[in-house]
């Protein structure tokens, strides 16, 4: 009778221990969670800074998925690209470093899109008292003086290359040729200005739009150098199945919307 009393007692107890235990397998998710997904890894235009962490951050609360952006000059972050850097997605400044990665197979080419445009503009601290237009001989040497032009170092930015063309088909890329700071990206030749390293810059509107410390001096003729573009794309490396549905937001009327407040001009597909 002893031994059938300890019996019943210990099946009473793993019975209510392993109840607990039931009800915590049958609450356990069937489907990976938001939290466990791995963040979408975005290689982008430092120029696109500005508007692109606003849209990140609204997609991330839409849909629970990170983005992690990563921002450089566009062809920094093409040859890390090619060099095998974990990136989902692809946002150049130029038509240039996105053929230069589809010549070498590394983009999903299905996916691509030119996304954005934008305009060049040369810009001064914002007290400053530069008054230049734009024109063919325009005096940008002479407005100078003694100080250095800041804008993306020519030969591998596209803000700088861009600069340089619009220079050129100006006929005063001469007189400065010599006496321009390059910069790594375009947003370090903004920071050169807007610190007033500089008495002048070359970036696009929009990151003069970006920073109240410069003001613009003038727009660059849109036919003084080739059209400023923003093709998108998904790496051919790329396997996060969240990759494509950013892709597809960055096309959306809300990240369209902050585009455009931002002074890009949406191209769509």
């Amino acid at each position: 009778m002893i031994a059938l009393t300890r019996r019943l007692v210990c099946v009473l107890a793993l019975t209510v221990f392993a109840l607990p235990l039931a009800q915590a397998e049958q609450q356990q998710p069937t489907t990976q969670t938001a939290s466990d997904t791995k963040p979408v890894v975005v290689f982008a235009a430092a120029s696109l800074k500005t508007a692109l962490d606003r849209i990140a951050a609204d997609w991330q609360e839409k849909t629970g998925t990170q983005v992690s952006l990563s921002y450089a000059a566009s062809s920094a972050i093409a040859k890390q690209i090619e060099a095998a850097a974990p990136a989902d997605l692809f946002f150049s400044a130029d038509l240039r470093w996105m053929d230069w990665l589809a010549e070498r197979k590394l983009i999903a080419e299905e996916s691509r899109k030119t996304l954005l445009g934008n305009a060049l503009v040369l810009i001064a601290p914002k007290d400053s008292p530069i008054e230049l237009k734009i024109e063919p001989g325009f005096k940008l040497a002479e407005a100078l003086g003694s100080g250095r032009l800041a804008m993306g170092e020519p030969k591998s930015v596209p803000a700088g290359t861009y600069g340089q063309a619009a220079l050129e088909k100006l006929g005063v890329w001469d007189q400065v040729s010599t006496k321009f700071a390059g910069a790594e990206n375009v947003r370090v030749a903004l920071a050169y200005v807007a610190r007033g390293e500089t008495p002048l810059g070359i970036v696009y509107a929009t990151d003069a739009k970006s920073e109240p410390n410069v003001r613009v001096v003038d727009t660059f003729p849109a036919d003084s150098h080739p059209p400023v573009v923003y093709p998108v794309a998904l790496t051919s490396a790329s396997a996060n199945p969240e990759a494509k549905g950013f892709l597809d937001y960055l096309s959306s009327s809300e990240a369209r919307a902050v585009f455009e407040r931002e002074g890009f001009t949406v191209l769509g597909e």
